[in-house]
């Protein structure tokens, strides 16, 4: 039987369609609308369309959205003094500094310096407390898509057995950490774990985000196991035409997608709920400075 392929995209829409509903509410019934906040340092490609796609779905769905986009030899203090003023802005709810930054730059001290009510990327070390311990907190956006994801699929993964494959800081950690406050068994797995297939083979949830193009063979699957795969790894695709590329995941889809019981594809799987969950991220960061009621099943 063929594995249930989880649609991320269509996904997405319907959460997006959410934080729509939800942000007309804000507008109409509390005069009150959601700012999202972005500062891109230096002209990176990838992040340039990045930018330009969060600032465009952030307005469709009726928010404010501001960018900031400084020169590539911007100084620390300055950075910081634009963080500064975007804490003390009423109007700006949710602040985000895209990813990678200019090595010259401490990538933590930065992070850090956004407040931890307005961090909706879930970075600071205040908000990884949090969620570390249980609390109340702001959630890394692409875990939260795959934990999204997974609560619908499953309706609860109370008692499941989860393997997350990877450890960082974006992804792996708060994964296996949200997994674990959704009360599953967790392990987390990664480049240097013995018998690692074995690993992986007892898992009900098998999360791929290590970066390694289709490292997970099918073989590795439990039968009927849910498979989200975190990976995007562009690889060159001859077949194609010369020149040409193709994007794949951390697991080699077509022959997981042969044992699992349901799989997220690459692409249209997990990338397009990370930017949702960042419209959502802003909505319940606007909801908590006003004291007013969450979205439900937006937040962790």
């Amino acid at each position: 039987m063929a594995a249930t392929v989880i649609d991320g995209k269509a996904f997405a829409a319907t959460v997006r369609d959410k934080v729509k509903t939800h942000v007309t509410r804000l507008v109409a019934d509390h005069g009150i609308t959601p700012g999202l906040a972005v500062v891109l340092v230096g002209e990176d490609p990838a992040s340039q369309v990045y930018v330009r796609s969060k600032g465009k779905m952030t307005v469709e769905v009726g928010m404010k959205s501001v960018e900031h986009k400084l020169d590539v030899n911007t100084s620390e203090a300055d950075l910081l003094a634009v963080i500064d003023q975007l804490n003390n802005d009423p109007e700006i709810h949710g602040i985000l500094c895209q990813l990678p930054l200019p090595k010259y730059l401490d990538e933590d001290l930065i992070i850090n310096s956004i407040s931890p009510a307005k961090d909706v990327d879930g970075f600071h070390i205040s908000n990884v407390g949090l969620l570390g311990t249980g609390q109340k907190s702001m959630v890394p956006c692409t875990p939260l898509g795959c934990l999204m994801m997974l609560r619908d699929h499953h309706g609860s993964i109370s008692g499941m057995d989860a393997v997350v494959v990877g450890r960082s800081n974006i992804v792996g950690k708060p994964m296996a950490q949200l997994l674990l406050n959704d009360s599953a068994t967790v392990t987390i797995a990664h480049s240097r774990t013995k018998d690692l297939a074995d690993v992986v083979r007892r898992a009900d949830i098998v999360v791929a985000a290590v970066g390694r193009p289709e490292m997970i063979p099918g073989d590795w699957i439990k039968e009927g196991a849910t498979v989200i795969d975190v990976g995007i790894n562009r690889l060159d695709a001859p077949e194609k035409g010369e020149g040409k590329t193709k994007l794949v995941g951390d697991v080699h889809y077509e022959s997981c997608a042969a044992r699992a019981g349901a799989i997220t594809p690459v692409p249209g799987g997990v990338g397009p709920m990370t930017i949702a969950c960042l419209l959502a991220n802003t909505v319940t960061a606007c909801c908590r400075a006003n004291g007013l009621e969450e979205l439900e099943g937006l937040t962790a």
